[in-house]
């Protein structure tokens, strides 16, 4: 007998439920339904419409109802938007609105996958017609032609997620003058706050003006109102706060809704009616390393979910193991990836765990284009299971991320990490990676090998005067150092131990933190019982400490600051 399946939202679920189904059956009827003007798009892609990367508009858009049908024999209805559920009869109420009429369709099975909307906060002068929010073709076009119409100059963005911080980045590339409001005290959530900076100066020195730990009070004529009251210049606002669930359907529908005010699935993204299944950011799933249903609005896992229901609809079994959350982002002239739990999620979750913050080349040294890669790895306490990795840097980033994703998978610990064994080229690489130095970073810090403090600790220690040693070579140290540091380089401090205390600690850093290491070891071995190596050294607090320097104006702890 011939299924026919009903799809409820294209883009990644849906239109990869539909794709998926074509591949298992030949004879299946399946029609999809999107309530706007396009099917199949690339939503990540939007924001690069502003900046002219992505030229056409049109280029956006990967699949028009017509090649659907030509390819894959799939009816994809736009413009009509499914306005009922009714279980009992097993068909959808649809309301074609280019005629603003109603008529009805049955399924053998309904998939919805309506996605996420973005959140309109209730305040003065949110509908004003210069206040926008993105989330397909169509909102883009409006953003781009009115700014473009208006004589726009000055553009506020409300929110730092990766919406956000991308449509941020566009508009500064199209030379706009642009503020990024974030009620937050950082950009981008899945990174720590320290890891955060390093994004913050990034903005910042590209010309972006941001406005953290505030948020958005009133949209006024030419302008916006923060919380703290301060005006900003803005002829045109884009909301990019978050986003929350479609689930306006599947409740009316009377189907069952989790904890997180998502659509509650099964394993296999069946809701509480078995002949419905559940895809995308509109439904709730399982977090493998928090052990609780989260919401996770990324397209790699929409689509292996659409793959997991068209199979299941024909009996194909499924292995659901829940998700990390693993994301990439490029901003100006840094890649930034992520993934698992980072040290701030873990402490929530009240995880035993611990970390380290390195900066090894992302190639060999004396390569072109070689530069230092910041990479932080979070690991369970004692077990040193893995559990989460941010990177940021000019490199390849998001290799060692997905290094991290697969060996977090794997249940992977340091030791694992430690050993695997990845590809070197000089040119692409370091002979002991990236990922293979954190892990060994890991187990020093696990085995309590040495003591080391993280860059969140140093300004305290250098306003308390404490014994700080700086490891770099003299010309080094005049070109910027931390206000009372002692300049012991690693080459000279063998023939200089007279002026190294045992009587109270000693912290020792250099630019990336592999000379002070070096020197911490030693000075162990000789006896000194109180040393402590500066994670991330001085390129590592300098970047911690600029961004709140910029804009507090308040003491900085180095006579200079020096990101080379």
């Amino acid at each position: 007998m011939t299924k026919k399946i009903v799809i409820v939202g294209g883009v990644a679920g849906g239109a990869s439920v539909a794709a998926r189904v074509r591949r298992l059956d030949e004879s299946a009827e399946v029609i999809m339904f999107e309530k706007g003007p396009h099917v199949s798009f690339s939503n990540c892609s939007l924001p690069y419409h502003l900046s002219g990367i992505v030229e056409d508009s049109e280029k956006l858009v990967l699949m028009s109802p017509k090649t659907f049908k030509n390819r894959y024999n799939i009816e994809a209805r736009v413009h009509q938007e499914v306005v009922q559920i009714n279980r009992d009869k097993k068909t959808i109420t649809v309301k074609d609105l280019l005629t603003d009429s109603n008529y009805e369709e049955s399924y053998d099975k309904l998939v919805l996958s309506p996605g996420a909307s973005p959140i309109r906060p209730n305040l003065e002068g949110i509908n004003n017609s210069n206040v926008f929010t993105v989330r397909n073709v169509v909102d883009i076009e409006k953003i781009h032609s009115y700014i473009k119409h208006n004589g726009v100059k000055d553009i506020a963005v409300i929110g730092g997620g990766f919406i956000g911080v991308e449509v941020a980045e566009n508009l500064k590339l199209a030379d706009y003058n642009v503020t990024l409001v974030e009620f937050a005290n950082q950009v981008m959530a899945p990174f720590d706050y320290d890891m955060a900076q390093i994004l913050h100066k990034e903005m910042v020195d590209h010309g972006v003006n941001l406005v953290l730990d505030d948020g958005l009070a009133k949209i006024d004529d030419g302008h916006i109102i923060t919380n703290s009251g301060k005006q900003v210049d803005a002829q045109a606002v884009i909301l990019a706060i978050g986003v929350r669930p479609e689930t306006s359907l599947a409740k009316d529908a009377g189907l069952e809704i989790g904890e997180t005010g998502s659509i509650k699935v099964d394993r296999n993204y069946v809701t509480s009616d078995k002949d419905i299944y559940a895809v995308g950011d509109a439904i709730e799933v399982y977090h493998r390393l928090l052990h609780k249903p989260t919401r996770l609005a990324l397209a790699g896992p929409a689509q292996k979910q659409a793959r997991a229901v068209a199979d299941h609809i024909y009996g194909i079994p499924n292995r659901n193991i829940g998700v990390i959350g693993s994301s990439s982002i490029h901003l100006f002239d840094l890649n930034a990836a992520s993934t698992g739990l980072n040290a701030r999620t873990a402490e929530q979750a009240g995880m035993m765990h611990d970390y380290v913050y390195l900066m090894p080349g992302d190639k060999v040294g004396l390569m072109p284009n070689s530069n230092p890669m910041h990479f932080k790895l979070i690991f369970e306490y004692p077990t040193g299971r893995i559990l989460g990795a941010q990177a940021i840097g000019k490199g390849n980033v998001d290799k060692r991320i997905d290094v991290i994703a697969t060996m977090i998978t794997m249940n992977g610990t340091l030791e694992d990490l430690k050993d695997l064994e990845l590809t070197y080229s000089p040119m692409l690489g370091t002979a002991k990676d990236v990922v293979n130095h954190a892990a060994l970073v890991g187990l020093n810090v696990l085995h309590g090998s040495y003591k080391e403090v993280k860059v969140s600790q140093v300004r305290e220690l250098v306003e308390n005067s404490a014994f700080i040693i700086d490891a770099r070579e003299k010309n080094e140290y005049n070109d910027g150092h931390f206000n009372n540091a002692v300049n012991i380089p690693l080459s000279e401090f063998r023939q200089r131990l007279h002026e190294i205390p045992k009587d109270r600690p000693v912290y020792i850093h250099c630019r990336s933190g592999q000379r002070s290491y070096n020197m911490v070891m030693a000075l162990q071995h000789l006896g000194y019982n109180n040393v402590n190596n500066i994670s991330g050294s001085y390129l590592g607090v300098n970047l911690y400490e600029y961004f709140n320097d910029y804009v507090t104006g308040r003491d900085k702890i180095v006579t200079k600051y020096n990101f080379k």
